[in-house]
């Protein structure tokens, strides 16, 4: 029961809270040269070890989906970097004081802000060919990010990501 909430919990934020993806490549590569891949080990992902342990897992999964295989002589390596910023506050509450009289008149507004500022996260995934010296695929994702979210909707979240990040690859 208590699994059961949590996967829905993990929907509902998935649902209500966009994930944006925008998507560039190399019009020259022949995406069918690639079958296997691995990841840079000096990666620094800005994630925590256990997010990145969780976004690798969901990247592998999707990945091995698509019929990719991971490899010690990889056909091209991924380089994953993130970041989190806050949104600027937009929902404020106006507040006015004014007067006149005998023709002339003044006022005083203030803009109050409501609730918090969002975070979001931005998760960039390179596909690199190391054998060309060249990145030739790029996914660029950005997101809201709970930083206070439990284990099961952070794997929920960045499974969502990969999924939409893989959706356009490799590209037609």
């Amino acid at each position: 029961m208590k699994s059961l909430k949590i996967i829905l919990l993990a929907l509902l934020v998935i649902g209500c809270a966009p994930i944006r993806v925008s998507y560039d490549f190399d019009k020259t590569t022949q995406f069918n040269d690639y079958k296997t891949y691995n990841y840079y080990s000096d990666m620094n992902t800005g994630l925590s070890e256990l997010d990145t342990k969780r976004l690798l897992n969901a990247l592998d999964e999707k990945l091995g989906a698509k019929g990719f295989s991971l490899s010690d002589t990889p056909d091209f390596f991924i380089d994953i970097k993130s970041k989190a910023y806050q949104d600027a506050q937009r929902s404020t509450v106006g507040v006015g004081l004014g007067g006149g009289g005998g023709h002339v008149g003044g006022g005083i507004s203030i803009g109050l802000p409501i609730g918090q500022a969002k975070i979001n996260r931005q998760i960039i995934i390179d596909f690199v060919d190391e054998n060309k010296k060249q990145l030739f695929w790029q996914a660029v994702s950005e997101s809201n990010y709970n930083p206070n979210a439990i284990p099961g909707e952070r794997e929920a979240r960045l499974n969502a990501i990969v999924e939409k990040v893989l959706i356009e690859y490799p590209p037609k």
